[in-house]
């Protein structure tokens, strides 16, 4: 294996439970679903943008605006990196492995996200809101191979999501599924597999 390929949102960055109230938590419920609502994956993809989508949030929660925009902005500002998936990525740096970020992420979130240090670690990045392409569609997977050059078998992706694991299966990329209710675990694994 040669390259790591990582999505983010719940694997490298995620909210601290004991910082988020019940209701905030219920919020955002849809996020952790099978199939995320067609407005939150059309934010991932670009094509809505804050504000509309926030319009979408109100009707979905049945809440008024100013709760809304408050309860977004809070979902950005509370994204921390996950410390076992932060402390893997630096080792597998380390050990000489090419590190690509593949995620589903707004403009809004990934502007934040990208200013953490852990973010400059990686060699390179593809991003649905900037592609107008969301995973688990076979274009995503595409568009990280071909820019940088990847070759399948040599790529391992993980992400806490078994349907886009499947999808970059399908590609002939290897995958793994990472649980993000236990990161330690799942990076020890990794760790075993690839140090």
């Amino acid at each position: 294996m040669k390259n790591i390929v990582f999505d983010l949102g719940g694997v490298l960055f995620a909210r601290r439970r004991s910082e988020c109230t019940q209701d905030f938590i219920d919020f955002f419920t849809f996020v952790r679903q099978e199939q995320m609502p067609r407005f939150w994956e059309e934010y991932d993809r670009g094509t809505l943008t804050l504000d509309e989508v926030a319009e979408e949030l109100c009707r979905y929660n049945g809440c008024d605006r100013a709760k809304c925009d408050e309860y977004l902005q809070f979902a950005i500002d509370l994204q921390r990196p996950v410390e076992a998936t932060e402390r893997l990525i630096g080792e597998l740096k380390q050990a000489g492995y090419k590190l690509y970020v593949l995620s589903n992420m707004s403009r809004e979130f990934i502007a934040f996200l990208r200013r953490f240090p852990v973010y400059r670690l990686f060699d390179g990045e593809v991003v649905s809101c900037e592609e107008h392409a969301v995973k688990p569609e076979p274009r995503i997977y595409e568009i990280l191979l071909e820019r940088y050059g990847l070759q399948p078998d040599e790529t391992l992706f993980v992400d806490d999501r078994r349907a886009n694991i499947e999808a970059a299966e399908a590609m002939g990329i290897h995958g793994r599924l990472f649980n993000s209710h236990d990161p330690e675990s799942s990076c020890e694994a990794l760790r075993q597999e690839l140090l």
